[in-house]
């Protein structure tokens, strides 16, 4: 049993969204159901960059249609866990020398596919919450080499 979530500023959603390299971005179709792709992603700044090929991301970024990143890290064992959302309306990069830039951070997808297109998104609201480590959460057991619990 937890003690209650704990709800993120925005200074505590950053630095959780620089600790991992995955998220989901999420957007509206054209008929309204939600689509939701895996995406590596970094953080330059207060903005959320990643790489994609042409398709359904990139026509939704050209329909002006905000896109919501989702990200979050769990320890099962110890029963807590985070989630950030990002969402506001994003951009391709189309200038050259931020391009050239971009390309010099850190940012390693997990696939090595063709995605000539950096997209920045730039958050209009950030919300996080946090399932705290709580008391009590864990039990741990020596086994001793005779066999014997301690």
């Amino acid at each position: 049993m937890t003690t209650g979530l704990q709800i993120l500023d925005t200074d505590a959603c950053l630095t959780l969204l620089r600790s991992v390299a995955v998220g989901r971005i999420a957007w509206a179709t054209d008929d309204g159901t939600a689509s939701i792709l895996p995406v590596n992603f970094i953080l330059d700044g207060t903005t959320l960059v990643f790489t994609t090929a042409p398709g359904s991301k990139t026509d939704a970024i050209q329909a002006r249609r905000p896109l919501t990143l989702e990200a979050d890290d769990l320890e099962p064992a110890l029963r807590t866990a985070w989630s950030v959302i990002a969402t506001g309306p994003a951009e391709i990069v189309t200038d050259p020398a931020e391009i050239q830039r971009l390309k010099t951070l850190p940012l390693a997808p997990w696939v090595s596919s063709p995605k000539p297109f950096f997209v920045r998104l730039t958050p209009e609201k950030i919300t996080g919450r946090r399932i705290p480590l709580h008391p009590g959460g864990v039990t741990t057991e020596h086994i001793d080499p005779g066999g014997e619990p301690t």
